[in-house]
């Protein structure tokens, strides 16, 4: 099924939105579908927009399924399955031209004629079931899997393990349920002219606030403390749900100050520690994080953004709080930023921040946002080997053989012992005043220069040299060269590949924000000085990640394309975008 005008040929690229109020189960349609695609060898893309409260509002649920990588949400949509009539409303323009909107008249209180219509009876299916109304649901579920002529065997399993504490009678009826829907758009939709799917070998499916919890668990992480905050609320439910089996005690604090204090204490005590937030509530943690970077205690603070200022808007996206992370904190000291463009790339990057936090005793953040923790991605597998952090605590035997220790000795890297409380010999002293190597507070200024350049300078140098390069896609020697960040990875990657033939387009994507890395494996400043045009491709007013890179290295982008309406941008209009800029 081509898109794009022809200039990305996929064989087979379908969207299918749901729309209705919160509370509908519109999320649960969502992610049984999504499974059931991705556990039947499809390449599966999920997106999500609510609204900031628990019943009422419009939401809707997004799946794109194709036979090849997809990386971003499309807008034309081939499967409308609507709720409500606001969905018919908002979203029927969206429909692709062979597209099908798929409704309960007596559910939405009025019939809708077209050709283009197909009114499936999912309460009235579900009462003659015997599963009752509640299993509506199931009934829109096999309705949509029979519009695209998918075997039901796939769902049937889903359902097994999501009814696995119900009866064999229950089970049963929602298998008839879906039986249901599945034969009423068999012989009902006239229209269905979808390409008939095969299956093929399971893939993964996992979202951005379950990478960044598997990173964490991954790397050794055994303290968390946060408060909820949307949208980082998902990645201290991940590692609740892990903690019994690996041994993490997580902490629902009372607010933000005492989440940072608390992995803070946590640290010094000796276990690797995180905290989870977003905007404001990091706002509340930066007296925290300058104590971390007086103390040189580590912590990974991971930092889902929503529009602000203030609570804005508290499940929309946006790239937004960038410069806040670079200088959040009074005074100066080093710390590293990672924004993570995929799940893949959310474990691994969670898993590093760990290791550069306990390696140099410092801040390390994975900066996040609602588009990412709240998409869902394919993956073939996902590399655990190389997560695990080393234990960069000072041994007790050898803090034990030595005469005296100095918890902020000078060394020629800047990275002192860090012995663990209570079990060593030794007092562990720090001080959140400026101190001595000893921890005690001092008020000389010999002393405070040298401190400031062992925490600063002497570990930037280290630290530069571990960040990674971008990464290169496209053409060889470009004219032109987008530039993304984070979340914005898999829309322009889609977009780059979708330019016409004859443009030489190539894009590099950031991940390891801060310090921005050296050109020693990838020499990214010549290729931004050789290409003709550098377009930044940013969710936020200001174009952040173009203003670092124009401080940090001097490079001026040609043009931005920026988006901060709290939607992140969708494949076709970001293509449309680019042609008129190209």
């Amino acid at each position: 099924m081509p898109f794009y005008n022809g200039v990305l040929d996929k064989a087979m690229d379908y969207t299918i939105k749901i729309g209705g109020q919160a509370g509908q189960g519109i999320q649960t349609i969502g992610d049984v579908l999504a499974k059931v695609f991705s556990r039947s060898g499809y390449h599966v893309f999920t997106d999500q927009d609510y609204e900031s409260r628990v019943r009422g509002g419009h939401n809707f649920y997004r799946i794109r399924l194709s036979d090849t990588h997809v990386y971003a949400p499309r807008a034309s949509v081939d499967i409308l399955a609507a709720f409500d009539r606001e969905s018919i409303a908002d979203y029927g323009k969206e429909l692709a031209g062979s597209g099908i909107i798929v409704y309960d008249s007596s559910m939405l209180g009025e019939r809708y004629e077209g050709p283009q219509m197909l009114d499936v009876p999912f309460t009235a299916l579900a009462a003659e079931s015997g599963a009752g109304r509640i299993a509506a649901n199931t009934v829109a579920i096999g309705a949509i899997l029979g519009m695209l002529g998918f075997p039901l065997e796939p769902l049937f399993d889903i359902l097994k393990d999501g009814l696995k504490r119900k009866d064999n009678e229950t089970l049963e009826n929602n298998r008839k349920a879906a039986g249901a829907g599945y034969e009423y758009s068999v012989q009902n939709c006239t229209r269905c002219e979808f390409e008939a799917l095969s299956a093929g070998e399971p893939k993964m499916l996992v979202g951005g606030n379950e990478a960044i919890g598997f990173g964490a668990v991954a790397a050794g992480c055994k303290f968390y403390a946060a408060y909820p905050m949307t949208p980082s609320t998902g990645i201290m439910l991940f590692v609740a749900g892990k903690a019994k089996d690996y041994g993490i005690i997580v902490e629902q604090a009372e607010d933000e100050i005492a989440a940072i204090n608390m992995a803070l204490g946590a640290s010094f005590a000796g276990v690797p520690s995180m905290t989870g937030t977003s905007g404001g509530g990091f706002a509340l943690m930066t007296e925290g994080l300058s104590l971390a970077a007086m103390t040189e205690t580590p912590i990974v603070v991971a930092l889902a953004q929503r529009p602000g200022p203030a609570t804005g808007l508290p499940t929309r996206t946006e790239q937004g709080d960038l410069m806040m992370v670079l200088h959040a904190g009074h005074g100066e000291f080093p710390r590293v930023i990672f924004a993570p463009g995929d799940p893949g790339q959310a474990v691994r990057l969670t898993a590093k921040a760990f290791n550069m936090a306990l390696k140099y005793q410092i801040p390390a953040f994975v900066l996040t946002d609602q588009y990412l923790a709240d998409t869902r991605w394919t993956l073939d597998s996902i590399q655990i080997e190389g997560l695990t952090v080393p234990n960069y605590r000072a041994g007790n035997e050898r803090l034990d053989t030595m005469e005296q220790y100095k918890r902020h000795a000078f060394t020629p890297d800047g990275v002192s012992l860090f012995g663990m409380p209570g079990k060593t010999r030794h007092l562990v002293v720090t001080d959140s005043d400026e101190h001595n190597e000893a921890g005690h507070l001092i008020e000389d200024s010999l002393t405070r220069k040298k401190m400031v350049e062992k925490r600063l300078f002497l570990k930037l140098e280290d630290i530069r040299k571990e960040i990674g390069p971008p990464i290169l896609l496209g053409h060889g020697s470009p004219d032109t060269v987008l530039i993304s960040w984070g979340s914005t990875y898999g829309v322009v990657r889609e977009a780059m590949e979708a330019m016409p033939a004859g443009k030489k387009v190539a894009m590099l994507h950031f991940s390891e924000l801060y310090p921005l890395p050296g050109n020693e494996r990838l020499d990214y400043l010549a290729l931004l000085r050789g290409a003709g045009r550098t377009v930044c491709v940013e969710n936020n007013a200001t174009g952040q990640f173009a203003g670092l890179m124009r401080t940090e290295c001097g490079h001026e982008v040609s043009d931005s394309v920026l988006r901060y309406d709290g939607r992140p941008f969708m494949v076709e209009e970001l293509v449309e975008e680019l042609r008129g800029r190209i």
